[in-house]
């Protein structure tokens, strides 16, 4: 998949889907089926074995896997080769994360400057790689100057309230479109709406409401910001509001 964003668009990539018919929903279902297996070897497997090494209450750690380790008792040299298989497997998970976060911010300015509400630089295609160049530059400056002065802690909860977030607009967006545009074609139809996203909604909802204060004052900034830059300038150059 890397390779192929640095040989293609994403408006060619988008276009190649189209063309494959249903593509989209092979995706879609892989996506989930990933999540679903992930989920349960991530929250199920990993979570009875630590907890079968050490006491739960004394892994709420930012390295929960390394802190059971380190109570586990049986051979040293197997204990420290374990740790250093669990932190390297950390840092190249962490890496290919990084890396995918790193490749898609820049194709979601893309996309909104196609749709006018960002300036026009933001969708230029480097002439050579096909990438949007721009928007790649940009996002990679400001993450690494904000990840060098900001404290991980505060950054970690600033991302899961700004996730949680984006999944209830989403999950908001497929009640709200399934009644207003109800023929609207869809490759893949959410089930048991609007009872499913329902739950999705108050789910991430809770999870919210355990951040602390001062995420949600540092989240309402943020969103000020993005308003403020589309009343300013997304709403007049938007293509659908202005479309005839």
């Amino acid at each position: 998949m890397h390779q192929l964003f640095r040989r293609k668009s994403v408006a060619e990539f988008e276009s190649d889907v189209a063309e494959r018919g249903g593509l989209r929903r092979t995706l879609t279902k892989w996506h989930l089926t990933a999540l679903g297996v992930g989920a349960t070897i991530g929250a199920g497997i990993f979570s009875l074995v630590m907890t079968g090494i050490a006491p739960w209450r004394t892994l709420g750690t930012p390295e929960p896997m390394i802190t059971a380790l380190v109570q586990a008792n049986g051979p040293l040299a197997l204990i420290n080769a374990s740790r250093f298989i669990v932190a390297l497997g950390a840092v190249i998970a962490m890496g290919s994360v990084l890396l995918v976060f790193q490749l898609g911010q820049p194709r979601i300015f893309f996309s909104m400057s196609r749709d006018g509400l960002l300036p026009p630089v933001m969708a230029k295609v480097h002439p050579k790689y096909r990438t949007p160049y721009v928007g790649t530059i940009l996002t990679g400056l400001f993450v690494a100057t904000f990840a060098a002065f900001a404290n991980i802690a505060e950054v970690v909860d600033l991302t899961n309230i700004g996730t949680l977030f984006a999944f209830v607009l989403v999950s908001v967006g497929v009640i709200v479109l399934r009644r207003l545009e109800p023929d609207r074609p869809r490759p893949f139809r959410v089930p048991g709406v609007p009872f499913t996203p329902l739950i999705s909604v108050f789910a991430c909802g809770y999870l919210m409401f355990q951040l602390p204060t001062v995420t949600w004052k540092r989240f309402g900034i943020w969103l000020l910001v993005g308003l403020v830059i589309y009343f300013l300038y997304g709403m007049r150059h938007s293509r659908l509001r202005n479309k005839p």
